[in-house]
């Protein structure tokens, strides 16, 4: 009977600190998604015009910080759905993450030959930065739950949803490198896609195929999709991620990888869950 018990009250304590979590997150809606990244855009382009102070400028701690805190959407709306089945499938992309960019740096398979300009906080190796896994595979989740959600009954054929989901993890680096390499995040050797080469997405592709299947594997995709539809607000991280690096490319004139983040924009529409009213009741004293 204790041993019953106590995992009585483990559950009671787990569910009352997701429920805590989801109403910091509900509560903070708009300075999460909309705040956050548009501070984010201006601070990274007074970093790369050297319009900051040194102890600001790229300042990593800032950095981490705020992607965590514009992550924080998508992990505690998942967390209820993270099991030791997904736990071991998140655990092997997070290491096939760390492989594939060490082989990146190493050997400039499969991106094309480039480099990191910043350190993007602390560096494995003195290679790549130890928080790799909080940059990329977020953007895996969002890519895939983005599919499910668009995709509909469709999402259901495997053929039809890793393709699909494959295409939209690649769309969000045709987003992000570009944006990236014109603040001095990384850069290239050379590129004709706004400095970013083929190669480079030749690359994502290889590395969406691998993400994509484990991300697959690790989720009961119905239980899945029931959480999202019920949680108003894990894909915000994807709406923070839009407004920051679409920003950035119009910013730059780099008018195409502008115009791949207002189609992600167009598919958050489709999803039936942004609109007038969401964005008045994510307001501060909204309700």
């Amino acid at each position: 009977m204790d041993g019953v018990t106590t995992d009585r009250t483990e559950e009671r304590t787990r569910a009352a600190l997701q429920r805590r979590l989801e109403d910091v997150v509900r509560e903070n809606r708009f300075t999460i998604a909309v705040v956050f990244p548009a501070i984010g855009a201006l601070t990274l382009l007074a970093s790369a015009e050297g319009l900051l102070p040194e102890p600001l400028s790229y300042n990593p701690l800032l950095i981490l910080f705020g992607t965590a805190v514009m992550r924080s959407p998508l992990v505690v709306g998942l967390l209820p759905r993270i099991d030791r089945r997904a736990a071991a499938c998140l655990a092997v992309l997070t290491a096939y993450t760390y492989a594939i960019e060490t082989v990146g740096v190493r050997t400039d398979w499969p991106y094309g030959a480039f480099e990191y300009t910043i350190q993007l906080g602390p560096m494995l190796l003195g290679e790549v930065p130890v928080a790799l896994p909080l940059f990329f595979i977020p953007l895996v989740l969002n890519a895939y739950l983005l599919t499910l959600l668009v995709l509909g009954e469709r999402a259901d054929a495997a053929l039809v949803r890793l393709p699909a989901a494959v295409a939209a993890v690649v769309a969000i680096d045709l987003v992000l490198d570009p944006a990236a390499v014109a603040i001095g995040f990384w850069a290239f050797e050379s590129g004709a896609y706004y400095g970013v080469p083929v190669s480079n997405y030749v690359g994502w592709a290889i590395s969406g195929v691998v993400a994509v299947v484990l991300v697959d594997l690790a989720f009961d995709r119905a239980a899945l999709l029931e959480r999202v539809r019920t949680c108003v607000f894990v894909l915000d991280d994807l709406v923070s991620f839009v407004l920051l690096w679409g920003t950035v490319n119009l910013l730059y004139g780099n008018w195409i990888a502008a115009g791949v983040a207002g189609l992600f924009c167009l598919g958050l529409f489709r999803t039936d869950r942004y609109d007038l009213e969401m964005v008045k009741t994510a307001l501060p004293g909204g309700s």
